[in-house]
């Protein structure tokens, strides 16, 4: 029995770690919203997609998890990520640039299909 309630407390340490490290970014999600200009003219719109470099399907960003989001924008800016609209997007973020808007999508309530 303990076996099994080892996992879930380990979830759980791992989900309030993570949390405090992305607290610890400090992340401003009322910041954010008015730094998300360039973000929502394509992560805005429903079912948008982009024809460059190639026809790609715009993912939305509201609901997404604001670590999973400063992670990614941190790897587009450091060029680990390849598409080049967002590398040259992010590399004219400072840190505090993206932690806001990470904190603000990740603020959002996840979105999902209509029945």
């Amino acid at each position: 029995m303990k076996f099994l309630a080892m996992p879930a407390f380990s979830a759980a340490i791992l989900a309030f770690a993570g949390a405090t490290s992305f607290a610890a970014e400090g992340g401003d999600a009322a910041a954010g919203a008015q730094k998300n200009s360039a973000c929502k003219g394509c992560h805005g719109i429903a079912l948008y997609k982009t024809v460059f470099p190639e026809v790609y399907h715009v993912p939305r960003l509201g609901g997404q998890h604001g670590a999973y989001l400063l992670k990614a924008l941190q790897e587009y800016k450091a060029g680990n990520r390849s598409h080049p609209t967002m590398r040259a997007i992010a590399a004219g973020l400072s840190d505090k640039d993206m932690a806001d808007l990470a904190a603000y999508y990740g603020a959002e309530a996840p979105k999902t299909a209509a029945k």
